[in-house]
């Protein structure tokens, strides 16, 4: 599938399934080779930064903010090509939506708190300052404030 596919999707299917369809498209392009945990701590920073407000209203405007997360910096025609990991991907997409979908106080949280991330084979950020919160696979999450 490419990702110009899935983004037009999002942009005609109703909420929350648009939403769930970028989420799962970022998963794919973010973590697709991480553990389950990684793939969810993701989820939960893209969720977290969707309820704040301070990125954009809804999941796919958070995901599709310019520079933010991959599915903003990478090439439209870029092809999912790994099945397997585009399921896995749907379903943890759907997994955390329902997950974040409960009072806060139910929430199962991977990385409470974390905000930002980065891949630890890439440049460090120049917004990483001191330790991250957690260190889930090839990523780093912190809280930015």
């Amino acid at each position: 599938m490419k990702l110009s596919f899935l983004l037009w999707l999002a942009s005609i299917l109703p909420q929350p399934v648009a939403d769930r369809a970028c989420l799962a498209g970022t998963i794919y392009l973010e973590a697709r080779s991480e553990p389950v945990a990684g793939q969810l701590a993701v989820a939960e920073v893209a969720l977290r930064r969707a309820d704040s407000g301070q990125w954009g209203s809804s999941v796919c405007s958070v995901l599709t903010a310019p520079g933010q997360f991959a599915i903003s910096i990478t090439p439209r025609n870029y092809v999912m090509s790994e099945a397997d990991a585009l399921q896995r991907s749907w379903a943890i997409a759907n997994i955390a939506m329902a997950n974040w979908s409960l009072p806060p106080s139910l929430r199962y949280s991977v990385v409470p708190k974390a905000d930002h991330f980065y891949a630890t084979n890439t440049p460090t950020p120049d917004w990483a300052r001191g330790y991250p919160l957690a260190r889930i696979g090839d990523h780093s999450f912190y809280r930015v404030d």
